[in-house]
């Protein structure tokens, strides 16, 4: 049987994926309900961005260093 080792970047990839679904859905919610929080800056949707990025560098951390692919 061949063993394969997983990376730990394959499973920072997997948390930075959830936060970044969990962050992203929060800023869909929060432009579709149209309920933003009081502060300055509201206007640039900050959670989109957020979520966005850490859903992007997720995905990619995770395609990288998939467990059995050649790094």
């Amino acid at each position: 049987m061949h063993k394969t080792e997983v990376s730990i970047w394959f499973f920072n990839g997997v948390m930075l994926t959830v936060y970044g679904l969990m962050i992203g859905g929060y800023g869909v919610y929060e432009l579709i309900s149209g309920h933003t929080p009081p502060v300055v800056l509201a206007h640039l949707h900050a959670p989109l961005w957020w979520g966005g990025g850490l859903l992007a560098l997720g995905l990619f951390y995770c395609v990288k260093f998939m467990p059995g692919r050649e790094n």
